[in-house]
């Protein structure tokens, strides 16, 4: 017998889902955008679209932002955002990898598209001097756990995201 879907399942409340990359160089550097929309640095990422898969959203965005293609098939944080002047928002922090020479070099090279207004290596000891409050935790939070080497794998279905 069939029972009718709860409304939760009909009319979902609104949320937006944030994915962004956390990439390293080198030397440890974090990898921040500076936008026309955002105050202060911050990491790669952005939106995913409808039914647009967790991690190929934080893929597409970075690519869009830094011109690089990364695997990113842990996460590192999720943090929930409450409704203020957007939608609540959960926003994922993906771990993008510590970068080769020849991956710094197509940051390096890259123009980014209009929006972005330059791709910053930023030492960790001063992330707080050049991002928001409220990222800067995130982050914060993203590299505790990838010290710790705690992380968990993106799953589709149960099955680990390719």
């Amino acid at each position: 017998m069939l029972y009718p879907l709860p409304e939760i399942l009909t009319s979902p409340p609104r949320r937006r889902l944030g994915h962004h990359a956390l990439v390293l160089n080198r030397e440890g550097a974090v990898l921040l955008v500076g936008t026309t929309f955002t105050d202060g640095y911050v990491l790669p990422g952005g939106s995913a679209e409808r039914n647009e898969l967790p991690h190929l959203a934080a893929r597409r965005h970075t690519e869009t932002a830094t011109g690089l293609v990364l695997p990113l098939h842990a996460v590192l944080a999720a943090d929930h955002t409450d409704a203020r002047l957007l939608p609540e928002a959960i926003d994922f922090v993906h771990w993008g990898g510590r970068l080769t020479s020849a991956q710094e070099a197509v940051v390096a090279r890259y123009r980014p598209p209009d929006q972005v207004v330059g791709l910053y290596w930023v030492r960790q000891d001063r992330l707080a001097d050049v991002m928001a409050a409220d990222q800067h935790r995130r982050l914060t939070q993203a590299l505790d756990a990838l010290s710790r080497g705690a992380h968990l794998p993106f799953l589709l279905r149960g099955i680990p995201a390719e």
